[in-house]
C-alpha cells in the first residue's frame, strides 16, 4: 500500500500573523503553510499571500478619519528537506509589500523588503498505516530571525505596532501536527505556539497560540495526478505586546476563521490556493478589524 503522508505546517508565518501583525496578518509573519505536498526527498515554491485590514478604528470598533486601511502582500521562498524517514527541515523567506491608506487625509506609506526568515525542523514521532488507515504524528521546533527591517517610531502609544517588514526579535516556535487518512477522507490537526523575545528597543510582541483542523478529499487523476479539496477552522491567541516589561494596551486578542482550498499536483509539480475568513474576532480591543485572507503557491519536488 502506497503511503500518503499530508502535514500541516504554521509558521511563522505567517502564515504571516505576528502582532506586527501577528494576529492579524501583517508583514512580519504569518506561519500557516497548508497541507504540504507529497514528496520522497526535497521540495521547492514560492507562495504568495494577500490580505487586508483596518486599524486605529474607535472604541466601538467604527472605521472614522483617522482609521488606516492597511494591505500587505507577501512572497516566500520556501523549501523542505527529508532527512532519512524520521526528519524534516523547512525554511521560509519572505519579501513584502506593505500599503497603509489613512481614510480621512488620502495619504498612503508603501514599504517593502525582506521579512523574518523562519526555519524548522520536524520529528516524525509516530507513523502508521494498516486497513486504509493512515497515521502520522510530526514534532517541530523551529526559529524566526530578525531579517526584517523593524523601526521603532512607527510604535505609538495605543496602537497594535502594525505597519512593519518584521519584528526585530528572535523567536522560537514549537508544533504538533497529527494527520490521520481512512481512504481517501483525511483530517489534519495543527497547534503550534510561539514565544517572542524582546528586540533592541526592548519591544516585545505577545505569545502565539495557534491551532487548526482541515478535513480533505483525496481525488486521483490517472496515476501521477490529484485533486485535493480541504475546508477547516483556524484559532489564533496572542498575548499583548509590552514595551520596557508594561503592557501596551489595544495589543493582543483572538481570531476565529474558516478556510477552503484546493491542493492539485500531477507528477513533481503542485499547485494550490486557500482562502480564510473570519468567524468571530476581538483584536486589539476591537481596534483592528481582519478582513478575508488569500493564499496561493506553485512547488515542485525533487
Amino acid at each position: 500500500m502506497k503511503k500518503i503522508i499530508l502535514s500541516t505546517v504554521i509558521m511563522l508565518l505567517s502564515t504571516t500573523i505576528a502582532f506586527s501583525c501577528d494576529i492579524c496578518g501583517g508583514g512580519a509573519g504569518s506561519y500557516y503553510v497548508g497541507l504540504l505536498p507529497q514528496f520522497n526527498k526535497k521540495l521547492i515554491g514560492l507562495r504568495y499571500q494577500y490580505n487586508q485590514l483596518y486599524t486605529n478604528l474607535d472604541v466601538q470598533g467604527n472605521k472614522t478619519p483617522l482609521s488606516n486601511k492597511e494591505k500587505y502582500q507577501t512572497i516566500d521562498l520556501w523549501g523542505a528537506w527529508n532527512i532519512g524517514t524520521k526528519w524534516r527541515v523547512m525554511a521560509v523567506v519572505p519579501y513584502s509589500f506593505i500599503e497603509k491608506y489613512t481614510l480621512g487625509t488620502d495619504q498612503t506609506s508603501k514599504k517593502q523588503g525582506i521579512s523574518d526568515i523562519t526555519l524548522t525542523g520536524y520529528y516524525n514521532l509516530f507513523q502508521s498505516s494498516q486497513n486504509n488507515v493512515n497515521q502520522s504524528i510530526w514534532v517541530g521546533a523551529g526559529v524566526k530571525l530578525p531579517s526584517g527591517e523593524y523601526n521603532n517610531p512607527e510604535m505609538v502609544n495605543n496602537t497594535s505596532n502594525i505597519f512593519q517588514l518584521g519584528t526585530g526579535s528572535t523567536d522560537f516556535m514549537t508544533q504538533v501536527i497529527y494527520d490521520i487518512n481512512i481512504d481517501a477522507w483525511g483530517m489534519n490537526t495543527t497547534v503550534n505556539y510561539k514565544i517572542n523575545t524582546n528586540n533592541k528597543d526592548d519591544y516585545k510582541y505577545g505569545n502565539k497560540l495557534t491551532a487548526n483542523m482541515a478535513i480533505y478529499r483525496k481525488f486521483d487523476i490517472g496515476t501521477k495526478g490529484r485533486i485535493m479539496p480541504n475546508i477547516g477552522l483556524l484559532y489564533e491567541h496572542q498575548q499583548q505586546n509590552t514595551t520596557i516589561g508594561y503592557r501596551v494596551d489595544q495589543t493582543g486578542g483572538n481570531i476565529v476563521q474558516g478556510s477552503y482550498g484546493i491542493e492539485a499536483s500531477f507528477n513533481k509539480i503542485a499547485i494550490g490556493i486557500n482562502m480564510q475568513h473570519p468567524i468571530a474576532q476581538n483584536i486589539a480591543s476591537n481596534r483592528v478589524e481582519l478582513n478575508s485572507k488569500v493564499m496561493t503557491h506553485i512547488s515542485y519536488a525533487f
